[in-house]
């Protein structure tokens, strides 16, 4: 892709942004994306200074940047839909349900976490919620979502995989293997690839022979689509097209979300790859803000609201700090006794189909 055809395409997803919102649109439903977007950002901020603090361990990367296409995302689906993420997974996390509590305590390592302390950032879980979890190897959900999404066909059931990862997992050979074998079984499933420009350190046209994403689905004769990510409205529209698509014509897509994400790679990285000026470009399309200017230009909200949404959000966040803070470590006797717990399925479990 030149020059030109970025600045066309950069262009283009800016006029997206600033349209009007769509009439008929509800208004506790825009505001509810509006904090959750909210809440996602104060979230991130919270676990990068908690990071940065050594209250978490591990490995972390933030949503920061990216809530749009997170809300939308998760909008677009239906509570039983199996979701598969790769580890910039938080947001989507709280987006399906599971507390910010739970999220942070597994950040910190606790017991109360959603993973029992065992999984931290990049291993959340949770099967009530059909959150099946962030995974650390690059493409390593696809093949599982794929086999989700044979599972539902082969019971003739009406559930939808949507599998979350970033564009350089498209490079690898997972992506290609599992993208064939969904359409020549016509599985249910929304391959979601969130474009935030760049793989780790690598520029997406530098790492890809094909930088937009979305075109590599042709290979497979697939549905797929470019949206402004974001655009919370954009994406949540393309993923409920795809999951209707799924759920009725047993048919799988492929959609390519282009959004920037704030900060490096990971909470660690220290993000010397980028041009400043470009990240101070890339911030000036905050997607949390391009959403608040479309709410006050359509009389839903007003500067008051705005703040006490703002606030609500942060003690949310702050109400989950203590929240981890306070609760227990797994014990010792979980480790060295019960090392199975939560790797295998209980005995009980067995011979009966789950």
């Amino acid at each position: 892709m030149d020059a030109q055809q970025q600045t066309d395409n950069a262009t283009s997803l800016r006029e997206q942004a600033s349209a009007p919102l769509p009439k008929g649109e509800d208004r506790d439903t825009l505001l509810n994306y509006y904090y959750e977007m909210v809440l996602i950002r104060h979230f991130e901020e919270k676990a990068g200074e908690m990071y940065n603090r050594a209250r978490i361990g591990g490995y972390c990367h933030l949503n920061l940047g990216e809530e749009a296409t997170v809300v939308g995302f998760s909008a677009g689906l239906e509570p039983d839909d199996y979701v598969y993420t790769n580890y910039r997974e938080h947001g989507y996390a709280i987006c399906r349900g599971i507390s910010p509590n739970a999220v942070m305590a597994e950040l910190f390592g606790k017991e109360t976490g959603c993973s029992h302390g065992r999984g931290g950032s990049m291993h959340l879980f949770d099967l009530e919620r059909r959150f099946m979890g962030g995974y650390a190897i690059v493409g390593g959900q696809l093949p599982l979502a794929t086999g989700a999404a044979f599972a539902i066909t082969y019971r003739d059931s009406h559930e939808v995989v949507a599998c979350q990862m970033g564009e350089g997992t498209t490079n690898g050979g997972s992506f290609h293997e599992s993208l064939n074998l969904a359409k020549i079984y016509r599985l249910p499933i929304i391959y979601f690839v969130v474009n935030n420009q760049y793989g780790m350190g690598l520029r997406v046209e530098k790492g890809s022979a094909v930088s937009e994403i979305y075109r590599k689905a042709c290979a497979y004769d697939m549905h797929s689509e470019r949206v402004d990510g974001n655009d919370v409205l954009a994406v949540r529209d393309a993923v409920r097209n795809a999951a209707r698509l799924a759920r009725e014509k047993h048919e799988p897509s492929l959609i390519e979300a282009v959004s920037y994400r704030f900060r490096g790679h990971s909470v660690v990285d220290p993000d010397r790859y980028r041009d400043k000026q470009e990240v101070e470009e890339g911030r000036t399309h905050d997607p949390i803000a391009a959403f608040v200017s479309r709410l006050l230009n359509a009389g839903l909200i007003d500067e008051k609201s705005l703040h006490e949404i703002d606030e609500r959000a942060q003690r949310e966040v702050d109400a989950a700090v203590r929240f981890a803070d306070e609760s227990a470590d797994p014990s010792v006797d979980a480790f060295m006794g019960d090392l199975e717990d939560y790797v295998y399925a209980p005995e009980s479990a067995q011979g009966k189909g789950d």
